[in-house]
């Protein structure tokens, strides 16, 4: 692809380039030149640097800047570039760190990726040779954790979610409210975007790390803190949010009676994964678990790839106008266990009894309970599980 095609494609697709920088004097000018062999939307964002930056930025003056008066975080840069490009009327934006580490003359991979793309609602992500010599090994360990918590968070996965060399949408983000400000908006922009139907997906880049010239401003300790922090919001809104939102509208737009087939029965799952996963919602529901049965049985369910939607309404048993049998049923079985009789019954529990009086007797009957039902009842759905999937085998023969 030559570069005035590409330059013309660039402009066609409303794409613009963010530069965010902060006290890279020994490489900004090189990311800089070599951006502008393939455009000149560039957008430099100059978050508070305190070497030379300024002086080094003062030969662009054709180019768009943000200067920042104090350094407050690759985010908060990036957030401000992104609303700089949709002021201009950018539906993209192509962002590259400055400290050397990525090549521009891998610009045109976005490019090409997003020519190519059937949906163009995309974010890309650069995916770096992280086996490369030169990538710190606290680098590589640091984006495999990264990986996992996006799969875990959204079903997705990537060999690269580190990665500052990204193509982003930029119509969609500004749709979103964004809660950070430092290196983990990265994190927090991807795992957004896919939750409102953004595909996220790698291209592949090159990478180089040079350590004579490349200055890095990340603070293990602190920001992995606010890295694990974030995961911890964004697994919470996972459960109580994303995926209840998501089985609500799978229902109103199957129907009742569609959802129940493709989804509840989950059409493709075997009888054993299916029953499992009633097990689990069960087993989750009934324990003595309260205010994290949905977080856990969302998360249990992802990990253990099990069907989400029949654990999450399984897990439900325990609903309010269930919780006084509940309650009953595990201090029931909890007595009988521990040969006491306390002389319950199940007006008392619908009446507001206080079960931290007996909280052993309650604990061990309702990990029982949860126990003996989720066998049992896992046991009798794999049966009726396996009866529809040879009936539809017959119906789809016959």
């Amino acid at each position: 692809m030559n570069n005035e095609l590409l330059v013309n494609k660039i402009n066609a697709l409303k794409i613009c380039v963010l530069i965010p920088t902060y006290n890279n004097e020994r490489t900004l000018k090189r990311v800089v030149d070599g951006v502008l062999q393939f455009t000149e939307n560039i957008i430099i964002i100059n978050d508070g640097s305190t070497d030379s930056t300024s002086k080094i930025l003062e030969n662009y003056p054709h180019l768009t800047h943000i200067p920042i008066e104090k350094n407050t975080g690759k985010g908060n840069a990036l957030r401000l570039g992104f609303k700089k490009a949709r002021s201009l009327a950018y539906d993209y934006a192509i962002t590259i760190d400055s400290d050397g580490q990525h090549f521009p003359e891998d610009i045109p991979v976005f490019i090409e990726a997003l020519e190519q793309a059937k949906n163009k609602n995309l974010l890309l992500i650069g995916a770096r040779n992280m086996s490369h010599e030169s990538v710190p090994g606290k680098s590589s360990f640091g984006n495999k954790f990264s990986n996992f918590w996006f799969w875990f968070e959204t079903g997705i996965k990537l060999t690269d979610t580190q990665s500052g060399f990204r193509l982003y949408p930029l119509k969609p983000l500004e749709k979103l409210n964004f809660y950070t400000k430092k290196f983990e908006f990265e994190i927090e922009a991807i795992v957004r975007a896919a939750w409102n139907d953004v595909e996220v997906k790698n291209v592949p880049i090159q990478v180089l790390y040079d350590e004579s010239e490349r200055v890095s401003h990340f603070r293990p300790f602190k920001d992995f803190t606010r890295i694990s922090i974030l995961n911890t919001v964004l697994v919470i809104i996972l459960a109580f949010y994303i995926k209840p939102r998501d089985l609500y509208r799978k229902l109103k737009k199957k129907g009742i009676k569609r959802f129940f087939i493709e989804d509840f029965l989950g059409s493709n799952d075997s009888a054993t994964k299916k029953a499992l996963s009633l097990s689990l919602g069960v087993f989750i529901g009934l324990s003595p678990l309260w205010g994290f049965h949905t977080l856990l049985v969302i998360s249990l369910a992802i990990l253990l790839r099990l069907n989400k939607v029949i654990a999450f309404a399984f897990s439900n048993v325990s609903l309010p106008p269930f919780i006084p049998l509940v309650l009953y049923a595990s201090s029931k079985v909890g007595q009988m266990i521990l040969g006491v009789d306390y002389n319950y019954t199940l007006d008392m529990f619908k009446s507001g009894f206080e079960i931290t009086d007996h909280l052993k007797t309650y604990i061990i009957g309702s990990f029982t309970l949860a126990l003996v039902s989720a066998i049992v009842l896992g046991f009798i759905s794999f049966i009726f599980f396996s009866i529809f999937d040879k009936k539809k085998i017959s119906l789809q023969n016959g």
